[in-house]
């Protein structure tokens, strides 16, 4: 994956030429074309390649040639959480990848709605519209059709997108809070964003809903969606979340914290993060569509072994 920024020379021009001149090996046919697809994202999200950039906005670009993913149908099993006209409500298990790219050719979310779906194949990234990072489990919206994808990310622009999490952290909250700092990509660590003045804006909300002795089930409300923002935020907070290998790698323990929750802790097999709700304005009318989906199996069962 290449990152680059729009600079200021490049402030409100067109996504396809912003990003033909950031990208200069490829030619503005192949840009388009993986802007269709989905391989060039504008702050982790799909644009069309006639929307405007603008000064800051990270562009992430996955040049998948031809023979390199498949994008094919693949029968994986998938939790429809709901379905209208308009658009899927996925419940996604932890482990899936959302769409073939750099590392992952096959195997994702993507090909698992090319298989149940065939008629998503006509849209970028089988509909995907935002994205979950692989082991984060929880709702996810899918469009069914162009109008209700581009809908759908106008909202998301327009932060009119409510979302909902909840995490298992190390560490003691206290009623509720925000949390405000900028994110940007870590130089030094590509995988990784981090906390820095230069950043782009990010605002988290975060609610106790029940403190286990040296740890705490949160619920953390995003007003912005920038990569990792969750997990950013709590690590530079002191409250990472159990079994974030990426940033909580000490694999922190709480104080007098018994060694048969220390195994279980140690043991959790990924972040303890779930999208529980999402909340989006409907396309037609005044009303809204909310979803919500309680905590998988395996965050519950962690929770039994903290009482």
């Amino acid at each position: 994956m290449i990152h680059k920024n729009i600079p200021e020379n490049h402030n409100n021009s067109r996504l396809d030429h912003a990003a033909t001149l950031l990208f200069e090996d490829y030619s503005r046919s192949q840009i388009q074309r993986w802007i269709s697809q989905g391989n060039l994202l504008v702050n982790g999200e799909i644009l069309r390649a006639k929307d405007k950039v603008h000064t800051g906005d990270e562009i992430s670009l996955d040049p998948v040639f031809e023979n390199r993913v498949s994008w094919d149908g693949e029968d994986i099993p998938i939790n429809i959480f709901h379905e209208d006209e308009n658009f899927l409500i996925i419940n996604k298990s932890p482990g899936l990848v959302m769409h073939p790219g750099a590392g992952c050719h096959d195997g994702t979310l993507a090909n698992a709605l090319a298989f149940h779906f065939p008629e998503l194949k006509k849209l970028p990234r089988c509909g995907i519209v935002h994205r979950l990072d692989k082991d984060t489990s929880g709702l996810l919206v899918i469009a069914k059709n162009e109008k209700f994808r581009s809908f759908f990310v106008n909202k998301l622009q327009e932060r009119e997108v409510y979302k909902q999490y909840e995490a298992l952290v190390v560490g003691q909250v206290i009623g509720s809070f925000s949390i405000e700092h900028p994110i940007e990509r870590d130089p030094r660590n590509r995988v990784k964003m981090r906390v820095t003045d230069s950043g782009r804006d990010a605002l988290s909300h975060i609610s106790l809903v029940k403190f286990y002795g040296g740890y705490s089930h949160i619920a953390v409300e995003i007003k912005t969606g920038r990569t990792h923002q969750i997990r950013v935020h709590l690590s530079h907070q002191k409250l990472p979340i159990i079994g974030d290998r990426l940033y909580n790698s000490r694999n922190l323990i709480a104080k007098n914290t018994s060694q048969n929750l220390i195994k279980h802790i140690q043991s959790f097999p990924r972040q303890a993060l779930h999208a529980s709700k999402i909340r989006f304005p409907a396309i037609k009318g005044a009303g809204f569509f909310e979803f919500q989906a309680e905590i998988p199996d395996d965050m519950k069962s962690l929770i039994e072994k903290m009482q």
